[in-house]
Parts: C-alpha cells; structure tokens; sequence
C-alpha cells in the first residue's frame, strides 16, 4: 500500500489520506477507492471551519457541503451571490463577521442542529423556487403568505385551473395617486 494518497478531488489541493482508501486495478486502469466517503468531507469541513482564515477553494468545499449555491449561501449572509463567488475565486476576501457566521452554521449542521438543517433545507428550495416565474401568494388569518401549489399528479396531469380571485377591492394606481 502507498504511504499516503493526494486526495486532489475534494477540490483542496493540502488533503493527504493516510489509510482509509485502496488503490484497485480494474479493466479501465487503476482507481482509488474511499471509505466512508461522507465522513472523511465531515472531518474535512470541520478542520476546515476551524482554520484561522478561509481560502476561496476551502469555503467552496464547506458551501457544497451544505449543498447551498452560490446565491443560497449569499442570502444567507446578507451578500449577493456574485460576491460569493469572488470570494471563491479568490479575487475578495470574505469579511469576518461573514466568515464567522458561515463556520457557525457549517459546525452547527455537522453537529446535528436540527433547525441548521431545516433552515439549509429551507434554503436550498428557496434556490429552486427563485428560479420560478410566477408566484402566488394567498391572504391568511396570519397575513400574507406564499400560495403552496399542490403536488401534480404522476404523469404531468393537472387538475382544474382555479378561479382568479376577486380583486374588485384592489386600488388602481390611479386610485392610490388620486
């Protein structure tokens, strides 16, 4: 068995596997074989989340850890995602309380933080829904809240339309302005 193996495909360039993995020959050549994949990237991230400074490619590593976009992990932070991604580039640096707030919640997630995890969760549909044009929104006894669509059948079909609400109470803008 070799010493140690350059574990290059976790997108860090430092990470060095001293056991835990076996080099197999197959018919397509050699591979590399890992166990237990998933823990090896925890105890990965949480060195990681530990370190003094963050470098771009090592806050990429924890981002997709947590299986947040760039975007995601911008709102998360009160920052756009483009800045997100300057920081991974390595063309901006992240700002501390940024940083430090990233750590907690990736340490927090490892750690088992129920509500960390409903909160990424949360998150992550939020990216997908982003991506949607047309959003519905209903008035509750609580106030105004996103319409949940109901799930659509297996096999694309979908129910009746509903009905346009009543909107005969809406002010114009000629009505506000007037």
């Amino acid at each position: 068995m070799t010493d140690s193996y350059h574990y290059r495909a976790c997108g860090l360039e430092n990470v060095y596997l001293l056991n835990g993995f076996s080099i197999e020959e197959t018919r397509h050549g050699r591979t590399v074989a890992i166990a237990d994949m998933d823990g090896l990237h925890r105890a990965i991230g949480r060195r990681l989340a530990r370190k003094r400074q963050l470098t771009g490619r090592e806050l990429r590593f924890l981002r997709h850890e947590l299986d947040l976009s760039q975007r995601g992990l911008g709102e998360l932070l009160s920052k756009s995602g483009q800045a997100v991604a300057r920081w991974e580039k390595g063309h901006n640096r992240i700002d501390g309380a940024a940083e430090a707030l990233f750590r907690l919640l990736y340490l927090e997630h490892t750690g088992g933080s129920r509500r960390i995890r409903a909160l990424l969760g949360q998150l992550a549909e939020l990216d997908e829904l982003a991506d949607e044009q047309k959003m519905s929104f209903e008035e509750t006894e609580r106030g105004w809240r996103p319409h949940v669509a109901e799930q659509r059948p297996m096999g694309g079909a979908s129910g009746p339309t509903p009905a346009p609400p009543d909107t005969s109470h809406v002010a114009t803008q000629g009505q506000l302005t007037g």
